[in-house]
């Protein structure tokens, strides 16, 4: 995986996370769900970039 890329989803996994513990502790169950969500997001983009990695090895 491209390092640049993989740095970015870690990132944005990691914003998600602040936003879903945020949103636990001021009881804010929308900013809570957005942080779920990129969270889920980032996943998905990640497991993205390993399939396409095992593909060219």
């Amino acid at each position: 995986m491209a390092a640049g890329k993989k740095a970015k989803n870690i990132g944005k996994d990691a914003k998600g996370k602040v936003k879903e513990a945020t949103g636990k502790v001021v009881g804010n169950e929308s900013l809570e769900a957005k942080g779920r969500a990129e969270q889920a997001v980032a996943d998905a983009k990640q497991t993205g970039q390993k399939a396409k990695d095992t593909l060219k090895h």
